[in-house]
Formats: structure tokens, C-alpha cells, sequence
């Protein structure tokens, strides 16, 4: 997985990185803890915290990532959550939350409840339930960004659970920033991803590479709410050149 060099200081910074154990959000967590920042990574079991920890290699040694095994996929548990971070951290400043996964079932048609269930209702639950309880918790001091594919707007055949999902969670970001003029809440819209998963071609995406977009978004406080187009490493590129000058 390329690396980006952060040239940012966040020290200070309090991050949740819902997801953050994941291919895409290895990238993200690896840039916030190379800018100094404080990043929480709440896991449902320790071994996937340790498995992170060793992906990251040395900066997963830093005091700066804290892994506490917390359940924040029910609208209980990610109030639980925030309620926690904000009480032990003294706040939250940024968010980014690359919680999704793959379905290829078959058409719609042919779907049954258990695809339902996990598919559609399980991941959409856990977007909903982590932007209740946190985004009226930001400090304003940051951003709030959720992380889907393309297939949030356009149809893949057999995989329509998915396409439908992401559709839900980037509308659900639209309403949000409608609703909270007085937060900054950004959606990236992923083409394919290199990650340590998937070696993928060099015209895809790295996840380092969407990390530093998520910061170059969460620094660039003149850019209000958006949706941005991470199709390609080119397209990302492209939208780092405009973001960090700006800072």
C-alpha cells in the first residue's frame, strides 16, 4: 500500500475511526497517527485491534491509538461510545467512517431475509447509529466524513443490497449536512481501493491516499459539506493539489 507522507501536525486532535480495522481504514487511521493526532478505533474483539496494531507496523506501537473494545453497532452502543470518548478524550473533533462491506447474492428478486438483515439493514443501522450519537457531539474544530463506493450511485447487477446501502448512507449524509448547517459533514465516494487486502492496479485509489484527503477535508474549513469523487489515485490526487494549497 503507497504511503503518503502527512505533512500536518494534529497534535491534539481527538479522531474516531469507526471501522478503522478495515483495508480502507488502516489508511485513514495511519494518516491521522502520522500527523499526531489522538485516534480511537473501537474493535468488537481484541484480536482484530491486534491485527491492526501489527499492520500498522511501528506507528501501531504509538500512544496515540487507543483500541477499546466497544460494540458500537446498535444505536445503544455507539451512544455508549460517544458518551465515553467524550468523557475520558474531553471531546471529539473528527470522524471518519469507512463501515461497509460486499454482498453478491443475486438479484433483488431472488434476495431472503438473512440477506436483508446483514446486507442492507445491519450496515445502514451502524451508519445511522454512530452520526446520532456523535455528530451532535463534534467540537466544530473538525469534520464528519463517511467513506462508500460508486456502487452508491450507480447499479451493480447482483449486488443491488450494496448499491441500495450505499445509496441510504449518502443520502444520509446529505440530510445530515442539511440539517447541521453548523457542521462540516463530507461524504468520499471510492472507486476501487488498494489496500493491504487487495493489491488492485496503480490507477486505483490507495487507502493511504484517501486518509489524506479525509485531513486535507477535516483541515480545509472553508470547504462547507460535500461529496467528493475519489475514483482514482489521479482523481485523488487531483483533490489533494486543490485541498492542501489552500491551507
Amino acid at each position: 500500500m503507497n504511503e503518503v507522507p502527512s505533512t500536518h501536525d494534529l497534535s491534539g486532535r481527538r479522531v474516531l475511526v469507526p471501522g478503522g480495522t478495515g483495508g480502507v481504514g488502516e489508511g485513514v487511521v495511519r494518516a491521522y497517527l502520522d500527523a499526531g493526532a489522538d485516534v480511537v478505533v473501537p474493535t468488537r474483539s481484541e484480536a482484530r485491534g491486534a491485527e491492526l496494531r501489527a499492520a500498522l507496523g511501528d506507528v501501531g506501537t504509538s500512544p496515540l491509538l487507543h483500541l477499546p473494545t466497544h460494540d458500537y453497532t446498535s444505536f445503544a452502543g455507539a451512544e455508549a461510545l460517544g458518551r465515553e470518548m467524550t468523557e475520558r478524550m474531553g471531546g471529539i473533533d473528527d470522524v471518519v467512517v469507512p463501515v461497509g462491506g460486499w454482498w453478491q447474492g443475486g438479484p433483488l428478486t431472488d434476495i431472503g431475509e438473512g440477506d436483508w438483515a446483514t446486507a442492507f439493514t445491519g450496515l445502514a443501522t451502524v451508519h445511522m447509529a454512530v452520526a446520532r450519537a456523535i455528530v451532535p457531539r463534534l467540537s466544530g474544530l473538525g469534520a464528519y466524513t463517511v467513506i462508500v463506493g460508486q456502487s452508491a450511485e450507480f447499479p451493480v447487477p447482483n449486488s443491488g443490497l450494496v448499491s441500495m446501502e450505499q445509496a441510504a448512507v449518502l443520502m444520509m449524509q446529505r440530510v445530515l449536512a442539511a440539517e447541521s448547517p453548523d457542521k462540516r459533514i463530507h461524504a468520499l465516494v471510492l472507486g476501487p481501493v488498494r489496500t493491504r487486502f487487495v493489491d488492485g492496479d496503480p490507477e486505483w485509489v490507495s487507502a493511504a491516499e484517501v486518509g489524506a484527503v479525509a485531513i486535507a477535508l477535516s483541515l480545509a474549513t472553508e470547504v462547507s459539506s460535500r461529496t467528493v469523487p475519489l475514483g482514482s489515485a489521479d482523481e485523488a490526487r487531483a483533490t489533494l493539489e486543490v485541498l492542501v494549497p489552500a491551507r
